[in-house]
């Protein structure tokens, strides 16, 4: 069983890692939070249109969920597709001597 490559893409870009740390800090944010939060806690000034491009990455690898209430769109973080990883390179084995 191999990890979806979608996942290693989503992972590679360093601003998408910044909204999955920013999501397991405060998870179920709206893109205007997730902007906010990125251009105050670490300088990302990319348009709400780039953040919602790598959003889609991101849902499209499982790694965020959405859920819709009245006009709002709240993101969630999802580590399940990261078993993957883990199931492939396990990190609880004892380093050799």
């Amino acid at each position: 069983m191999d990890a979806d490559p979608e996942l290693f893409r989503a992972l590679g870009d360093a601003t998408r890692r910044t909204i999955l740390d920013e999501l397991t800090d405060r998870d179920g944010q709206t893109l205007f939070e997730i902007c906010g939060r990125l251009a105050m806690k670490h300088g990302l000034t990319s348009s709400r249109q780039a953040i919602s491009q790598h959003l889609a990455v991101l849902e499209e690898a499982g790694l965020v969920r959405t859920r819709r209430e009245g006009r709002y769109k709240f993101h969630h973080l999802d580590t399940s597709p990261l078993r993957a990883l883990v199931d492939r390179w396990p990190i609880d084995r004892e380093a050799p001597p």
